[in-house]
């Protein structure tokens, strides 16, 4: 297994069969581009079989924490470390970039993940409760440039 930071909108699009829908090249290469967005891939014998997406956050009284997006890992390759080889490769990375933290959020029956989680070291800090504002479409539909 090798772990890759994608640098290029064709990366993250080879890889598009991971992520939940396909990918839109807009929003890969907006991704890419922004400062503290990090992508990495974990590829098996040269094929994507995994990914994790990273975001910085920056406060001004607390630093910079790295939050864990999404982690994803193709079906026949589950099972088999590349969950936690990304979970890990994202903390590494954080800490090299100064984070003082990385957090993700986890759903409650989300066996596989959490237990990937953990296996990279995290741990259950206490329940916290995420509320959301959905303003339909799935994304970006209908607005231009991302602003209303």
């Amino acid at each position: 297994m090798d772990i890759r930071r994608a640098t290029t909108v064709g990366e993250l699009l080879a890889a598009g069969r991971l992520f939940d829908a396909p990918p839109r090249e807009e929003w890969a290469a907006r991704f890419l581009a922004a400062p503290g967005h990090v992508l990495l891939i974990a590829y098996v014998d040269g094929a994507p079989a995994g990914f994790v997406t990273g975001i910085e956050m920056l406060h001004p009284d607390k630093g910079t924490e790295m939050c864990l997006y999404e982690l994803g890992v193709d079906g026949p390759h589950r099972r088999r470390g590349i969950g936690k080889a990304l979970a890990l490769a994202l903390v590494d990375l954080a800490r090299k970039r100064g984070c003082y933290d990385v957090w993700v959020g986890v759903e409650p029956d989300n066996g596989a993940a959490s237990a990937a989680y953990r296996s990279a070291g995290a741990r259950d800090d206490g329940r916290f409760a995420m509320l959301t504002w959905e303003f339909g479409g799935g994304g970006q539909e209908g607005v231009e440039g991302g602003q209303p």
